[in-house]
Order: structure tokens, then C-alpha cells, then sequence
């Protein structure tokens, strides 16, 4: 039996693994789906001081008070940044960090990660410290989002705090005791082939790649937990 921890990425909480928690549970495994602080049902805690911090102790605690001895963790987008550091400071509880179409950390003990997301997905509404969602950048990076999925999508996605995305995170050696594995969508950006050879950085571990776009937990499901599980072993 296998424990999972499935942080999910901007502008999601944890209803994003809805259809995934059920297919993995069934299989005898336990799974904690995380809701970051400020999104999802924590929307109501958002400001402008909730950045990676927060983010990282968000996971780190939901580890403690399930008292999650060993797991297999997962960090889609984004949160890729977030379940590095997680797994950098509880390297010893993470059997395998998996990067789901995600941020992926270099092991190295410099400042890394931090970005300015307004470039990449438009400005602030006045006066707002939070990114919407917009159905513009989700036909961008996840065109097979449709019909009642892109509805539930824009219905739920709350904004995205953009201290999340401007925090870097250092990194100690520890994270090279954690095994890492990927998987990559081939419809939300940069051609997988060009991933794969090294665009982004070698590989350390094993992959697999989903015909989706960058929310196959939405789109896909079940082809996502077989991975998971596949690369869980």
C-alpha cells in the first residue's frame, strides 16, 4: 500500500484530484489531495503575504498531523517548486517525487525557481495580489479541457497569488537522496521530445507522457493514476 500526497498546481485546491483519488484508492492506496493556502476551499485565507513559505508548510503539515511516515509525493505545475522543497526537508519520509507536467528544482544551494507570472499570463485586476484563471490561458496550455470540464474548471479555480510564483526556493544536498519521476503532457507547452533530451535539464528518473493537456487529472484520470501507480513501484 502506498501513501500519496498530490499538491496541485496555480489556481487549483484539492477537488483537482477528484477523479483521481477514487482510481487510486481502489487500488488499495491512500491518498491526501492538498489544498494550498489561499485557492480552493482556502480561498478565504488569501493575501499578499502567502507565498512559498506558507505553500511548503501547507504540505509539510498535512505530513505531520496524518502522521505520513513514508509517501510517494506529487507536484503538478507550479507546485513542482513547492514538492521539491518539501521533499528537501522530509527527504527521508519521500519514497519518490514525482513532477507532473511541473517546475522541476535543480539540486543545487543557490536561490532558484522565482518568476515573474504577469509576463507569462497578463497583468493583475487593479488593486489584486492574485492571478485569475482566464478560459484564454486555459485553450493555451490545456486545449483538451471542454464542454462540462472546462465549466467545472472555471467554476472552481480560484486566483493564483503571485508571491507563489515569485518566491524562489534554496535547495539543500539532501534532495539527492529522493528519487525522482515525470510525467509530461504533450498539448501545454514546449514539444515533450525536446523535454526528454535535456531542454529543461536531464532527467534522473523514470517518465511516462499523457496525451493531455497540462490538467490530465481533469481530462484524463485514469490514464494519470496508472502512471502514478506505475511510477510508484
Amino acid at each position: 500500500m502506498t501513501e500519496f500526497v498530490l499538491v496541485p498546481g496555480a489556481w487549483m485546491g484539492a477537488w483537482a484530484w477528484k477523479k483521481v483519488v477514487p482510481l487510486l484508492e481502489k487500488k488499495g492506496h491512500s491518498v491526501y489531495p492538498i489544498t494550498l493556502t489561499g485557492m480552493g476551499e482556502r480561498v478565504h485565507l488569501a493575501s499578499k503575504e502567502v507565498g512559498m513559505e506558507t505553500a511548503i508548510q501547507d504540505v509539510l503539515n498535512v505530513v505531520k498531523y496524518n502522521d505520513i511516515d513514508e509517501f510517494v509525493l506529487v507536484g503538478h505545475s507550479f507546485a513542482g517548486k513547492v514538492a521539491a522543497a518539501v521533499a528537501d526537508r522530509a527527504h527521508e519520509k519521500v519514497e519518490k517525487l514525482i513532477y507532473l507536467d511541473a517546475f522541476r528544482a535543480e539540486k543545487v544551494g543557490t536561490p532558484q525557481g522565482g518568476f515573474d507570472a504577469t509576463k507569462e499570463f497578463g497583468p493583475l485586476p487593479l488593486g489584486s495580489f492574485a492571478i485569475p484563471l482566464t478560459e484564454k490561458i486555459v485553450s493555451r496550455i490545456g486545449s483538451d479541457v471542454k464542454g462540462a470540464n472546462l465549466k467545472l474548471m472555471m467554476s472552481m479555480a480560484t486566483p493564483w497569488p503571485v508571491k507563489l510564483a515569485k518566491d524562489p526556493i534554496t535547495l539543500s544536498q539532501d534532495l539527492e537522496s529522493v528519487n525522482s519521476a515525470y510525467i509530461f503532457c504533450t498539448k501545454s507547452g514546449d514539444p515533450v521530445d525536446e523535454i526528454v533530451a535535456g531542454k529543461w535539464g536531464a532527467l534522473e528518473g523514470p517518465y511516462r507522457v499523457i496525451d493531455a493537456g497540462h490538467w490530465p487529472m481533469i481530462t484524463k484520470p485514469e490514464e494519470l493514476a496508472k502512471d502514478l501507480l506505475a511510477l510508484a513501484a
